[in-house]
């Protein structure tokens, strides 16, 4: 390895000693009937996926990063880091700004406010942070070099950072000579995270180093994965709120040599989540990765109850339909995916 791909490889080896997770969870956000934070209900949620999620995005998209108030955000950080020494898991904090310019500030007064102004990798894994998730700008004209400047003077504050290929919110995307020359120049950026769906960075022939590469696009995990020959290390997925268990275990079938037993698993979990994503998708409010998530999670939590539990909140205050819960138990139960007892009954 290259002097540079050494620093970034201490960087990860500080903030995982046992070695980077595979899997990764963009935490749901749960809340009261008031639409407070329910910290029991998202502490119960953080326990049931724990024997496959080490490491926690909060708040991301599917947690409702976009439409948290900055003392929302807050808060739940605040109260993550706390229960991440509870339950021995790390926190990567979203800053979704996609503002030219606000990222470098936002993450300052985080560290000002989670880790007395410190950002190295190791002051940041003894407060149970593994870094910070930022996207480039936002414009669907953006030039390359534009969404370059921008990330270069975040990776320049030297913290530990995960990139975010997001279009669905950014309407543009790094090309792969953007994110190599971003790698070429800043150990402490660590990990990609691409969610377009089109692959561009990982199809590509540009040299990435040792930067660890996770597909965020839902649907046909299996082939992803590097260890069946695909391109990527390994997940950050909206689905492992829901299916930690299932794609824990098909990346465990993966190592083992079970392919056939691996994509069965990713082939039940890809139509069940296609089915609800699509219904999802029509819902006038919320995000639908979120809401779909929200539909599947409250059986995983209620069990044979969930269909006579209230439905859960949403942040816009709208508590997810009947008619979406309903077809989310229908769709487990096609693919053989059933939910037990319910979590919040072991509560």
């Amino acid at each position: 390895m290259t002097p540079l791909q050494n620093e970034r490889e201490r960087v990860v080896q500080t903030l995982f000693p046992r070695g980077i997770p595979r899997l990764w969870c963009p935490l749901l956000t749960h809340y009261r009937e008031d639409r407070s934070m329910d910290s029991e209900r998202i502490a119960a949620h953080i326990r049931h996926m724990r024997r496959w999620v080490s490491a926690f995005l909060a708040p991301g998209s599917t947690g409702d990063g976009w439409e948290l108030s900055p003392p929302e955000a807050e808060r739940l950080l605040s109260f993550l880091l706390q229960e991440a020494e509870r339950q021995d898991f790390m926190v990567m904090a979203g800053i979704l700004r996609t503002e030219a310019g606000t990222v470098v500030p936002a993450i300052r007064d985080f560290l000002e406010r989670f880790s007395d102004g410190d950002g190295n990798a190791a002051a940041l894994a003894r407060r149970r942070i593994c870094g910070f998730t930022v996207t480039p700008p936002k414009g669907a004209t953006l030039d390359q070099a534009v969404i370059l400047a921008e990330l270069e003077a975040i990776a320049a504050t030297g913290v530990p950072l995960s990139i975010y290929q997001l279009p669905q919110i950014t309407e543009n995307e790094m090309s792969p000579e953007t994110v190599a020359r971003l790698t070429d120049r800043f150990p402490n950026i660590y990990l990609l995270k691409d969610t377009s769906g089109r692959d561009a960075v990982v199809r590509s022939d540009v040299d990435l180093g040792n930067l660890f590469l996770v597909r965020g696009a839902e649907g046909e995990y299996a082939g992803w994965s590097r260890a069946a020959g695909g391109p990527y290390d390994g997940f950050l997925l909206s689905t492992a709120n829901s299916f930690a268990a299932e794609l824990g275990l098909m990346l465990q079938y993966l190592e083992e040599g079970e392919r056939e037993a691996a994509e069965e698993l990713s082939r039940r979990v890809t139509t069940a989540v296609e089915e609800i994503f699509t219904a999802a998708a029509d819902l006038p409010f919320g995000n639908p990765f979120a809401n779909a998530n929200k539909a599947f999670d409250h059986h995983f939590a209620w069990g044979d109850d969930a269909p006579r539990i209230e439905p859960p909140m949403t942040h816009s205050g709208n508590r997810l339909p009947r008619e979406l819960i309903l077809a989310a138990g229908e769709a487990l139960s096609r693919q053989g995916l059933e939910s037990g007892p319910g979590y919040m009954r072991k509560a």
